[in-house]
């Protein structure tokens, strides 16, 4: 693999911290890196230094001549006075760009509701962003740098552009470098991660996954050596209190150590333990939705007939496109939504909090400090069945003694998330409402959030575009589609489905309708006077003409014999994997009786293990092939 940039030793100093410190590192051809820390840690700052916009200190950084690099910042630098078109082509004829299936398919993934002819000064900052992005995407770079991509990114365009980056080269080519904190995104389109922590980087093999796995073994193998440099301290200690005593122990290696780190963890949360806890506080009534129906103006329902019951402890997350309804959704079960028709209904005991996306709750405390504010709060709340105080809630959110002093207004935007959740929990809700908490947030402190929420009794309703987070945190999810409230059981995987099927329906009717109707076509197959919009039509998500995309067989085009042969399949495939479990168990069992000290036999039986997971997997992979293959 060519070498195509990197930093030897290399010192970043600000006027009051030092970033880095003698950082060497390389970017070869193939690379597809995720670089994680804490908020901070320089993360924006090693993108920035290894892209030449800053100068090391100390050190040097090295680019191989000829070597094209694109970089995505946080804020952008369109002019407010272009179109959209201008911002994304440039000066490029419009037959030049439209004829190029990836500009298309880029345009059809992040601006297909961005009007093309529209001021860029005029776009929300979630357009803007959108723009921006394809502005970068649509050019031809050796190595790409983004920073957090996926800010306002509906779940959908998440996907395409983890889609677009994972096939964007061909293996072996091209290079990626990749801030953010969704880790979902991590996982699908990097092959290692940077962690930027203590002015230095340490690499990781692997996706995010990958890295927190590698990461919980290199803090246990620090634990041990700490915990053998404090054995011979007090061995010495020993030695100098009574004299040498000749005592040897013969080590012992476990193959299974690593997965004996997590073989006593609970679950994540006691789910009958939480309900009792919420309907002590909340009773049997929270919020019924009957017949609920917004609509503004003349324009389509928002929301159409919904019903839903939403009970004590119910754990939702809320997916659905930008402009879907989630925040009429939102209002409407607080009660504070003037409904077309129907009717909401709230239980007498119930407390909503909210946490908004623009933190609004803060701004009241102005120049208070963080200390000031804590202060105002002796009361404590419940977590995991105990009392926590004002304090203690503060240490589990990551903040230290020295961030009491600082000022509300100075803190960085994930600390003014972090205060403003702890400030609702100690209001002591039993209703609680999240709308993108993830934002600004890293991994390890998006962590300690998701295991905060874990412990809390109520009810919570999450909207996110953090797939990770919504999985790990809700235990269902529904999706606004076409007005209505409809449970995901499949998760986001099945909404990303529904909304697909949708659209390739949508475009065969299109498709139709324009054939018996005929009509001038504009270049590359785009409407006459159309411009981006139709060139964007033209292609649907992952560069399928929409036109020519086929609806998934399903169940009722298979014929009685096919679908009895399918179900039989997986009938089969259950038995054999649950076969296949039974023996997984049994050599586990094996392995707990057989001598530690005999690494050959322990390294046999894991193996054995290990083919038998894979063939577990090749099992369920063929059961999900058959039940997609029959609409179930």
């Amino acid at each position: 693999m060519a070498f195509l940039l990197g930093c030897e030793r290399a010192r970043v100093e600000f006027p009051t911290k030092t970033v880095f410190e003698g950082v060497s590192l390389g970017v070869d051809e193939g690379a597809r890196i995720g670089v994680v820390g804490r908020n901070g840690d320089g993360k924006s700052t090693l993108l920035r230094l290894l892209a030449g916009m800053v100068e090391p200190d100390e050190g040097r950084v090295i680019r191989t001549r000829g070597v094209s690099v694109g970089v995505l910042g946080q804020a952008d630098a369109l002019d407010g006075a272009d179109t959209v078109g201008r911002a994304v082509v440039g000066d490029a004829p419009e037959y030049e760009w439209a004829a190029d299936a990836r500009v298309r398919d880029i345009i059809a993934g992040l601006l297909a509701d961005v009007p093309w002819d529209a001021r860029v000064g005029t776009l929300s900052g979630g357009q803007r962003r959108r723009v921006d992005l394809a502005r970068l995407l649509v050019g031809d770079w050796d190595v790409l740098m983004l920073d957090e991509p996926t800010n306002h990114l509906d779940i959908r365009a998440i996907t395409w552009l983890a889609a677009h980056l994972r096939e964007r080269w061909r293996p072996g080519q091209g290079a990626l470098l990749v801030v953010t904190h969704d880790r979902w995104f991590l996982d699908e389109v990097c092959t290692a991660m940077w962690e930027v922590h203590d002015r230095a980087i340490d690499p990781f093999e692997g996706g995010f996954s990958a890295y927190i796995m590698q990461r919980v073994e290199r803090d246990r193998l620090a634990d041990l050596a700490e915990q053998k440099r404090r054995n011979q301290l007090r061995r010495e200690l020993a030695w100098l209190s009574r004299g040498a005593r000749a005592r040897a122990t013969k080590p012992k290696f476990h193959v299974a150590a690593a997965r004996a780190l997590i073989a006593d963890v609970p679950e994540l949360r006691n789910p009958i333990e939480l309900r009792r806890m919420a309907m002590a506080r909340l009773g049997k009534q929270v919020v019924d939705l009957e017949g609920a129906t917004v609509r503004f103006g003349d324009g389509p329902c928002v929301l159409d007939h919904v019903d839903w019951i939403i009970g004590p402890g119910d754990r939702y997350g809320i997916v659905g496109a930008n402009g879907a309804g989630k925040t009429t959704l939102l209002r409407t079960i607080q009660g504070v939504q003037r409904l077309t028709a129907g009717r909401v209904k709230i239980g007498q005991t119930v407390r909503f909090a909210v946490l908004s996306q623009h933190l609004d709750e803060l701004a009241k405390w102005g120049d208070d400090r963080v200390r000031q504010v804590i202060g105002r709060y002796s009361r404590r709340t419940m977590l995991d069945g105990k009392e926590v105080t004002p304090a203690q809630l503060l240490e589990r959110l990551g903040f230290s003694k020295a961030d009491l002093n600082e000022p509300v207004c100075d803190l960085s935007g994930g600390q003014k998330r972090r205060l403003a959740l702890m400030l609702i929990l100690l209001d002591e809700p039993n209703v609680l409402i999240l709308d993108e908490p993830g934002n600004d947030l890293d991994t390890d402190m998006l962590a300690a959030v998701e295991d905060l929420l874990d412990g809390w009794p109520g009810t919570l309703l999450l909207v996110t575009h953090d797939r990770y987070l919504m999985e790990r945190v809700t235990d269902h999810q529904f999706a606004i589609l076409d007005g209505k409230v409809r449970h995901l059981p499949g998760g986001v995987d099945e909404y990303l489905r529904l909304v697909d099927e949708r659209e390739r329906a949508a475009a065969r009717e299109a498709a139709a309708g324009g054939a018996g109707a005929g009509g001038s076509r504009g270049a590359a197959g785009t409407p006459a006077g159309g411009g981006a919009r139709g060139a964007a039509s033209a292609a649907a998500p992952g560069g399928v003409a929409a036109g020519d995309a086929e609806a998934p067989v399903t169940g009722a085009r298979l014929s009685g014999g096919e679908q009895r042969a399918l179900r039989k399949l997986m009938a089969s495939n259950e038995k054999r994997a649950d076969t296949l479990r039974g023996k997984i168990e049994a050599k586990r069992a094996e392995m707990a009786q057989a001598d530690p000290s005999d690494y050959l036999a322990l390294t046999a039986l894991q193996e054995e293990i290990a083919d038998f997971e894979e063939q577990i997997d090749a099992l369920e992979l063929e059961w999900l092939d058959a039940a997609e293959k029959l609409g179930e």
